[in-house]
């Protein structure tokens, strides 16, 4: 599915991919929405019709705490999180439940050149223990497709120019590596034969490089540049 999602040439391709993966992670929904520098807004996903078509015609994106809430973060989120107090927020997730939106989610905040900024969201029907459980084993596959969607839509955005990737070093090519490999730190680090202090020195100077804004991010354009095979 990255695969097909790094080849992918125009926007409509980003809907067959998210319908996919929504299937690949078992939850009921996967959206993507950006809005960019100049306030272009672009959204796939696997919400219902119904439900985009209010969520535009209400101008919910205003009063999202999902948005908002992911607006002030740098982190992934669980919904649970947010702020749900008032009512407008209430009505609003009362209206988004109505619609099949779920009653868990997890969102991706992503920001991009030029004041961009994306959503990368999943979200099922379940209860807590089960979702959080789900969550958990999927949670760094999330973030890095997440980011890998963001890559992919920015390439549609008029008049971009292509970013250059800075070459890593040979220490850093490997701390990036065996990251991807989904090597924990303590295990990258005695694999190279390092304290940990110097392999978040290879890892920060490597995020650095690639624009990132943390490690499964740099990890994600390490892969999509071709800077490490895995």
């Amino acid at each position: 599915m990255l695969e097909a999602l790094e080849q992918a040439s125009e926007l409509c391709e980003l809907q067959a991919i998210s319908e996919r993966l929504r299937d690949y992670f078992q939850v009921d929904h996967l959206v993507y929405h950006w809005v960019s520098g100049a306030g272009t807004q672009y959204g796939c996903g696997t919400y219902s019709p119904e439900w985009v078509a209010l969520y535009i015609e209400r101008d919910y994106i205003r009063t999202d705490p999902v948005v908002l809430g992911c607006y002030q973060r740098f982190h992934p989120v669980d919904w649970k999180m947010l702020d749900w107090s008032s009512k407008a927020a209430q009505a609003f997730q009362a209206e988004a439940l109505a619609h099949g939106v779920g009653n868990q989610g997890f969102s991706v905040p992503i920001r991009g050149p030029s004041g961009q900024f994306a959503l990368f969201t999943v979200s099922h029907h379940c209860d807590d223990a089960t979702w959080a459980c789900r969550i958990e084993a999927a949670r760094r596959e999330l973030i890095l497709v997440g980011h890998y969607f963001n890559e992919k839509a920015l390439e549609f955005e008029p008049d971009r120019a292509p970013e250059a990737a800075r070459a890593l070093s040979p220490r850093e090519v490997d701390a990036m590596t065996f990251l991807a490999m989904g090597y924990s730190r303590a295990q990258v680090a005695n694999t190279l034969s390092i304290s940990e202090h110097t392999l978040r020195v290879y890892i920060e100077s490597a995020r650095f490089k690639l624009g990132a804004a943390n490690t499964t991010h740099a990890v994600a354009r390490a892969l999509q540049h071709g800077l490490i095979i895995v």
